[in-house]
């Protein structure tokens, strides 16, 4: 029966085939009820239909529909919980999952909902107002500055406020031995080289395209440039099984994969950005207090790749 059914957040994107950005943006509206269960947000399938009516008579939010397929639904045994202010946590890093675990201790009127989302992107739905919380690890490769320059640039006329989160190494996944001699950026200007790429907007994706464009190195010399990864595992994963001979990105996941050697190159600044309107100012407070707090250096310190140092600290504000 139908009231025996709930989708998930991602269920509810193919359904609808929106973004499920769109879907969080609905959730912390209130258009779309939702509740948790475990580490998932759930939709129960009468308030689904209730919402389709609502757009249907002009009633409810207008969606933009993208052809995907829709996926069947699931049951689910659980009650609603009571009201809370929901915020969108973007990015794709371990960090941010303990950082939303963290907060709703901290402040448990707020109910945090992770969108995995690569930097970039995670900008521009904070401009589109789809997201609260963003987290962005890019490099311009003109000023050798993180995030700064494409926040300023794409935040115009908004005030907000960027705090580090963590920093770390980058660099190149090679296989072992590194049979092909990979020591630096200038290196990947040899002929033929097999690459596992990052999807675009990605930092990893940001961070490879600006030492080419740096080091004038054409992207077409690389043979599988236009092939895309969407994680640092599956980037790791490939050069570990042989399908490429480098991809670019993180110290932790080439010790969660093994089978590559990684070539650390730079040190990269994972920042979050939150914008500073009336009604964020509370919670933007309790991120800080988690930021800084022992609790949560305590459950990111054994993570491998991780400098703590400038963790919680201001490093812009408009």
């Amino acid at each position: 029966m139908t009231s025996d059914i709930s989708y998930t957040t991602e269920d509810i994107s193919k359904l609808l085939k929106i973004s499920k950005l769109t879907v969080y943006d609905l959730i912390k509206k209130g258009d779309l009820p939702a509740y948790r269960v475990g580490k998932q947000m759930r939709v129960d399938a009468a308030d689904l239909e209730a919402y389709k009516v609502r757009a249907k008579s002009g009633r409810g939010v207008a969606i933009k529909t993208e052809p995907k397929e829709s996926v069947p639904s699931q049951p689910h045994i659980t009650t609603k919980t009571a009201s809370q202010h929901a915020i969108v946590i973007t990015g794709q890093d371990v960090s941010l999952d303990i950082l939303a675990k963290h907060l709703e201790k901290k402040a448990p009127q707020i109910r945090p909902l992770r969108s995995y989302v690569g930097s970039l992107d995670s900008l521009i739905a904070m401009y589109k107002g789809e997201s609260d919380i963003v987290s962005t690890h890019l490099l311009d490769g003109d000023t050798g500055e993180y995030n700064i320059p494409y926040i300023r640039k794409l935040l115009i006329g908004s005030s907000y406020v960027v705090v580090n989160l963590v920093s770390r190494a980058a660099g190149l996944y090679v296989q072992k031995g590194n049979p092909k001699q990979l020591r630096g950026w200038a290196d990947l200007q040899q002929p033929h080289l097999r690459l596992a790429n990052r999807e675009k907007g990605s930092g990893a994706r940001v961070l490879l395209d600006e030492q080419l464009r740096l080091h004038g190195i054409p992207s077409q010399l690389m043979v599988g440039y236009e092939q895309e990864e969407s994680n640092h595992m599956g980037v790791a994963g490939k050069v570990a099984l042989g399908e490429a001979n480098f991809g670019v990105g993180i110290e932790k996941a080439a010790y969660m994969v093994g089978g590559v050697d990684f070539i650390p190159l730079i040190k990269e600044r994972v920042d979050l950005v939150m914008l500073k309107k009336p009604e964020n100012l509370a919670w933007i407070e309790a991120v800080k207090e988690v930021l800084q707090s022992e609790a949560f250096h305590h459950e990111l310190r054994p993570i491998q790749g991780y400098d703590l140092s400038q963790t919680g600290r201001i490093l812009f504000e408009t």
